[in-house]
């Protein structure tokens, strides 16, 4: 690549006016994130309108400064009071939170928006020189590998979320796949499980389901006699973190490549990116036991994880015009209405194009940092408050978010719906991740089963013949043994003897 483009996009980042528009559209991007309901696709969307008048680099700056503020916003919330302002954050809150409720709020937010800019940042060097190569990996994902992809994220999330119970994990998330068939089939647009209802025809929306499992029932476990007490906020210790983030430094960089990875994978997304990230670790973990009970590592690998599919998710834009995830595809609509057109011809169009790309989500990477740690200082303070203040003000902005999805009450009242599913859930035992996963994953899931079987006129067969495929079946196969009886009483065996 010519280094002048690096000089050109450095020059231009750095003009006043687009500095100003990097450091806004990064703040609004993060208090969107942390707002329940206002995703990163939203965030994109609301924004690609506004700046049609502005001057093309200024608008391609606000346009991905907003993406990296909005995925890594989420973290907040996920964080202090275990409602993902974002899908993507739902990993994240499965450490995060015990870290809060253990007086360590600003040390948890330190190492996710740490490990938020890491992930991007690593992303971005993918972005650069493997943009080609990693392209043509994505190409030979068919219907099959799709289908397969989404199995192995339920069957992941549902074993790393079951605390010692893997068979409610998937149960959950079967739930959550049957639910995302509710409405007009992909194929044939066919009427499923609706009742003759016009709304649940254009099928479940996903924020109020993700507002309704995870904020509902923190709502109702905050008026609890044993949940009265204010939870302790120590001191933001930046040097406890930084030495925790240096310990880590495997983990970010594992999650980061997993994260390019899936962001590479069309339609796959940052939440599948974050759990699958967090797997690995938990996985490669000296202590995966300690996993959920408030393990820092939990809450850097999901974070570097869902930051660097950005990144991953940009290179099947620019080689392919193909989106990696939802935000992406609005960043993609975003392009083209800009005048440029992304796809293999843009190398020789707009040659410059991808270096500009890249240095712009460098900048946004680190201008979300320091914002974020400045935002911090005043959203610790909200575990200052008593739960019965502070969730009224919570319940009102998740009956916002979810109104204005669609500006329907219906959504308001899935969230509702949802909300109860989510408490009986907790009450029993059953982790809402999983039903959340297969809500996203469940329509990939569908389409792509029933595509593999009209190409194959029924078959299965290609399913177990085709490369990508059998490694998928042989990592599903894998998870569902390490949670059979056999291999669990022989690991217990093996800790015994031990100690």
């Amino acid at each position: 690549m010519n280094p002048s483009y690096f000089l050109d996009a450095l020059g231009t980042v750095f003009d006043p006016i687009n500095i100003l528009v990097l450091l806004l559209s990064t703040f609004i991007g993060l208090v969107m994130g942390m707002l329940p309901g206002l995703s990163a696709t939203m965030a994109i969307a609301l924004l690609t309108g506004l700046t049609f008048g502005l001057p093309t680099q200024t608008a391609l700056i606000s346009l991905l400064a907003i993406y990296v503020g909005s995925i890594s916003g989420g973290a907040q919330t996920a964080i202090l009071l275990n409602i993902p302002g974002t899908p993507a954050s739902a990993a994240t809150a499965v450490d995060g939170f015990p870290l809060a409720k253990q007086g360590k709020a600003g040390y948890a937010i330190l190492l996710a928006t740490t490990s938020s800019m890491l992930g991007t940042l690593i992303s971005v060097v993918f972005l650069l020189t493997l943009t080609p190569l990693l392209s043509q990996l994505a190409l030979q994902f068919g219907a099959w590998e799709f289908f397969l992809l989404a199995c192995f994220g339920v069957a992941i999330c549902g074993m790393l979320t079951s605390k010692g119970n893997a068979l409610r994990g998937w149960i959950s998330g079967f739930l959550g796949l049957f639910v995302a068939q509710i409405g007009l089939d992909s194929i044939d647009s066919f009427p499923r499980f609706s009742f003759g209802n016009v709304n649940l025809m254009a099928g479940i929306q996903l924020i109020p389901v993700m507002i309704g499992l995870f904020g509902f029932p923190e709502i109702v476990k905050a008026f609890r006699p044993e949940e009265q007490s204010i939870i302790r906020v120590a001191g933001i210790k930046m040097g406890e973190a930084m030495a925790t983030m240096r310990r880590n430094w495997l983990p970010v960089l594992r999650s980061s490549v997993i994260g390019t990875g899936v962001g590479i994978i069309p339609g796959v997304g940052e939440d599948v990116g974050g759990w699958l990230s967090y797997a690995a670790s938990k996985s490669a973990g000296k202590d995966p036991d300690s996993f959920g009970k408030g393990n820092p590592t939990g809450v850097i690998s999901a974070e570097s994880g869902n930051n660097a599919c950005i990144g991953g998710a940009i290179i099947p834009i620019l080689s392919l015009a193909v989106p990696g995830s939802a935000p992406a595809a609005v960043l993609l609509a975003a392009f083209l209405m800009h005048g440029y057109r992304p796809g293999p011809l843009l190398a020789k169009q707009a040659p410059e194009f991808v270096v500009q790309v890249s240095i712009y989500l460098a900048i946004a990477a680190l201008a979300m940092w320091g914002l974020a740690l400045i935002l911090m200082r005043f959203t610790v303070h909200i575990l200052r408050l008593r739960k019965q203040v502070l969730m009224p003000i919570i319940f009102v902005l998740c009956a916002i978010g979810s109104y204005l999805i669609n500006y329907s009450l219906f959504d308001v009242a899935m969230m509702f719906v949802f909300g109860l599913i989510g408490y009986f859930m907790y009450e029993f035992g059953f982790p809402a991740a999983p039903f959340l996963l297969g809500v996203i994953l469940g329509p990939m899931a569908d389409s792509n089963l029933r595509r593999g079987l009209i190409l194959s006129d029924g078959s299965l067969m290609p399913m177990f013949t085709r490369p990508i495929s059998l490694v998928f079946i042989v990592l599903i196969a894998l998870v569902l043994a390490t949670q059979l009886g056999f291999f669990t009483r022989r690991s217990s065996s093996k800790k015994a003897k031990v100690s």
